[in-house]
């Protein structure tokens, strides 16, 4: 049998939380594929403690990684640190050398615009 397509193995990731941070996944996602319409969807990273692999994006490299946790869905932009953020999305890894990333907590809004402007700024940053 063949390996499903990322996007479908990103579907059964979002399906497979079945709580809230499924659908903060899932709603996280549209914002990002709609950022910028040549992102890839990959999934990387699997190991026996997550089999399934988390959700990347990418555009001439790793744009940005999904990560569900308990209390957490944490979106990491791996040149974060290069990135302006004016809106302050940025709340995770602020001390890191070159990532940055936002942790969205159950209940949480997702600010589209200031989102997908830190997208696409991630994108040009792989330019």
């Amino acid at each position: 049998m063949a390996e499903k397509s990322a996007s479908e193995q990103i579907d059964d990731i979002i399906g497979n939380l079945g709580d809230w941070r499924g659908e903060m996944l899932s709603r996280l996602r549209t914002v990002i594929r709609k950022a910028d319409p040549g992102l890839v969807e990959e999934v990387k990273w699997k190991m026996p403690s997550r089999p399934e692999g988390l959700p990347v994006w990418s555009h001439n490299g790793t744009v940005c990684i999904a990560e569900a946790w308990k209390r957490a869905v944490k979106l990491t932009f791996f040149k974060g640190a290069l990135m302006k953020d004016p809106k302050k999305l940025f709340n995770a890894r602020l001390k890191s050398k070159m990532d940055r990333a936002i942790d969205f907590h159950e209940g949480d809004s997702i600010d589209v615009a200031a989102l997908k402007a830190l997208v696409r700024e991630a994108v040009a940053l792989n330019k």
